[in-house]
C-alpha cells in the first residue's frame, strides 16, 4: 500500500512561518518526484514546488524566494518550508509522490494565514 500523510500545518499569522512534513511508505521513495501543491476553496489545485529525484527543485512564481522544498531519502520524507506567510496562501496543501505517469497523492493538511 502506498501512503503519503502531510503534517504541520495549521493557523499562523501573515508574516510567519509553518513547514509541512510529508512521510511517505510503499514506495521507493529516492527515485520518485516529490511535489508540493495546493487547493483553496473554490479553486482549482495548483504546483507549489516539486524536487526530483536528483534533487532538482521548481517552485511555482508565488512561492519562489519564500518557500523551500527539501527531501531527507533516508527518512522517505519531503518538507515544505513556508515563510514570510500571506493570506493568499490559506488553502489544503497535498503531497504527490510521482514516477512516470504515476502519481499518488496524501489526504492533505490545512494552512490558515490569518491575523
Amino acid at each position: 500500500q502506498v501512503q503519503l500523510v502531510e503534517s504541520g500545518g495549521g493557523l499562523v499569522q501573515p508574516g510567519g512561518s509553518l513547514r509541512l512534513s510529508c512521510a511517505t511508505s510503499g514506495i521507493t521513495f529516492s527515485i520518485y518526484a516529490m511535489g508540493w501543491y495546493r487547493q483553496a476553496p473554490g479553486k482549482q489545485r495548483d504546483l507549489v514546488a516539486v524536487i526530483g529525484s536528483g534533487g532538482k527543485t521548481n517552485y511555482a512564481d508565488s512561492a519562489k524566494g519564500r518557500f523551500t522544498i527539501s527531501r531527507d531519502n533516508a527518512k522517505n520524507t519531503v518538507y515544505l518550508q513556508m515563510n514570510s506567510l500571506k493570506p493568499d496562501d490559506t488553502a489544503v496543501y497535498y503531497c504527490s509522490a510521482r514516477l512516470g505517469s504515476y502519481q499518488n497523492w496524501g489526504q492533505g493538511t490545512q494552512v490558515t494565514v490569518s491575523s
